[in-house]
Formats: structure tokens, C-alpha cells, sequence
């Protein structure tokens, strides 16, 4: 009796072992293709985040008054309680005029090569100028934005106090300056798959390992590496199969349009697939919910083959792992309109 039971333990100490050993291969693998959100905001180069500026960007990423309509602002379609994201197939703008895309999340875009689905801002700062002239969107103009900052003298004094070194601080640009170093501060550290890289083998379980193996062996990681797992470089979708039409839509011919090259039609930045499982619906056209049906998908597009139900499931339970601590934000209180501000307009 005695002698079988040290041999069925010897037997554990062995698998024990060997799990060990494919546990630290693994983690070492990851390591080498991706990198853990970090637990403070980056720093951005040129822009330094002082509080006032922050808490700046912070009241203006949820003024409606940014907007013609004064009804739309960067929460409506980047909503802090969402993942950064709208639960939208497109985002829904002025006059309740349906966009061209779904809205990507701005929490760790910070980490982003570039913004938009097609990459046509540079950074953070480029990119909130966008919605807020685009017709479909905010539908307003940099001449009136500032006319009703102006005619709001808790903003005058907090652009003063953000940008001291100004004579005029209320410009259209230091609206998107103040915008990027608030959106800065909106990563999502602390995912398991970010305590498993830091060599933590217990933060993920065994499906979720298969998964992370199956991400990697599969190709997967190919366009989705890095910290942000994505969002680091352009590829066509559809590179060995192209998609349905309501998935990769024809007159979508995504990064083509910034840059007038052939080679470009219908290439997209890849997206960051931190928090992709409650960031749905999936693609630059948003017509997919199911987070599996999304890797179905790409397996045939992009990597021409036909995974299994078990890869499927092993590799969304490995994306369900990328979900890190949410940024706690509160909605500030904004300053009241005064008789000098623009009324709004709705249509």
C-alpha cells in the first residue's frame, strides 16, 4: 500500500514537473511577442500631463458642448463604462446619422501605432479634431468650439491653468491636447494575461493556456503582438479568403483612402485586442457579436484554415484573459451655460 502510494505520487511530482516545464516554455514564448499593460499612464512625449491638464481633458471628453447639436461628445460613442466602446454596430451621430464604422475603444489607444481604423491621425491629439468637424459625428467646427469655450469662464480659467505659458490658452488645438493627455490615463492593467507575463503561470488555467499556445502556433499573434496584442501595423483583411460582404463591406476600402496606393485597398490597422471580449460588436464594419464567430472568421481570412471548436474555444478563452482592471472614472461636473453661449442646433 505504502509503496503505491509513493508511487502514484511520484507520479504527480512528474506531471507537476513536466506541466512545469511546459508552463515556463510557454510564458517564455509570450514574453517574447507581447508585453504587460503598465500600471501607470505612458508618458507623451512633448505634452506633459499635469493635473490641470488632465482634469481639463477629463471635462472636455464628456462635454456635449463640443458638438453642433451640443448632444454628442467623445462618452457618447467611447463610453468610460463600456470598455471605451458603444455596444454599437456604427457609432450614431448628428441628426441620428448611422457612421461608416464601429468605434474602436479609446481605452490603451494610447498604445496604438495610430488612430482610427485606417490610421490617419497621427496620435491621440490628431484624432479627437476628427469627430467633432466630421458631419456625420459632432458635425461642428474649431471657430465655434471656441466661441463657446469663451463664453464659459470655468473653461477660460482651466485652459489658463493647463497652458500657463499662453497668452490665448482657449485654442482649437489645446482642446485636443488636453483631450490626449485625459485619454492617456485610460489603460487597463493588471489583465490575467498581464499577471501571467510577469510570471505569474497560476493567472492563467489550462484552457486558457491551450488557448495562448493555439494564438501563437496558429499565427494569430502575427498581427496582434506587442503590449496593445494589435494596433501595431496595417494588414489587408482577407489575405487569404475575403470575409462576407456585411463583414468586410466593398466600398470600405479602408486605408486606400489615406494613402491612394493600390496595395492598400482594403487594409486596416489591426485592432488591439486588449478587452476584446466586452468590447463587441467585432470588425471595422461591427456586423459580428459573437467573440467566437470573430475568430472563426479570422482563421479563414487570414490565416486559411478552418479551426476547430476546440481551438475556437481555447483561443476566445485565452481573449477573455486580455480584460484588465477598468479605469474608475467619475462624470465631472460641467460648467453651466451662460447667455453668451450658442444655443443648439439639431439639424
Amino acid at each position: 500500500m505504502f509503496r503505491k502510494f509513493l508511487t502514484m505520487f511520484s507520479l504527480m511530482l512528474l506531471i507537476t514537473s513536466v506541466a512545469g516545464a511546459d508552463d515556463d516554455g510557454l510564458m517564455k514564448r509570450a514574453q517574447g511577442m507581447f508585453k504587460p499593460i503598465p500600471l501607470t499612464p505612458p508618458a507623451i512625449e512633448g505634452e506633459p500631463a499635469t493635473p490641470e491638464k488632465v482634469r481639463l481633458g477629463h471635462m472636455l471628453y464628456f462635454e456635449p458642448r463640443l458638438s453642433k447639436s451640443q448632444l454628442i461628445s467623445c462618452q457618447t460613442c467611447h463610453n468610460v463604462g463600456l470598455g471605451g466602446a458603444d455596444l454599437q454596430q456604427v457609432a450614431t451621430g448628428h441628426g441620428w446619422q448611422r457612421g461608416p464604422r464601429n468605434s474602436p475603444t479609446t481605452f490603451n489607444a494610447v498604445f496604438n501605432v495610430a488612430q482610427f481604423w485606417d490610421g490617419r491621425a497621427k496620435d491621440l491629439a490628431e484624432q479627437a479634431k476628427g469627430p467633432v468637424q466630421a458631419s456625420v459625428e459632432m458635425n461642428n467646427n474649431p471657430e465655434q468650439v471656441i466661441v463657446t469655450l469663451k463664453s464659459l469662464p470655468a473653461y477660460v480659467d482651466a485652459f489658463k491653468k493647463a497652458f500657463p505659458a499662453e497668452k490665448d490658452a482657449v485654442t482649437f488645438d489645446n482642446v485636443a491636447r488636453a483631450i490626449e493627455v485625459f485619454e492617456a490615463t485610460l489603460i487597463t492593467p493588471n489583465a490575467p494575461f498581464d499577471r501571467f507575463l510577469k510570471g505569474d503561470a497560476g493567472a492563467l488555467n489550462a484552457g486558457e493556456k491551450e488557448g495562448l499556445a493555439a494564438f501563437m502556433n496558429k499565427g494569430c499573434a502575427g498581427c496582434h503582438n506587442g503590449m496593445n496584442v494589435g494596433g501595431l501595423g496595417y494588414f489587408p483583411f482577407g489575405v487569404v479568403e475575403k470575409p462576407e460582404a456585411d463583414v468586410l463591406p466593398p466600398g470600405d476600402l479602408g486605408r486606400y483612402k489615406v494613402t491612394n496606393t493600390a496595395a492598400d485597398k482594403y487594409v486596416f490597422r489591426s485592432p488591439s485586442l486588449r478587452n476584446v471580449a466586452i468590447t463587441q460588436p467585432y470588425f471595422h464594419s461591427g456586423t459580428v457579436w459573437p467573440l467566437r464567430d470573430a475568430v472563426s472568421i479570422m482563421g479563414s481570412a487570414q490565416l486559411g484554415m478552418v479551426l476547430s471548436e476546440d481551438e475556437v474555444g481555447s483561443i476566445t478563452a485565452f481573449l477573455q484573459t486580455l480584460t484588465g482592471e477598468q479605469p474608475q472614472i467619475v462624470h465631472p461636473v460641467l460648467p453651466p451655460s451662460t447667455s453668451r453661449t450658442p444655443k443648439p442646433v439639431l439639424n
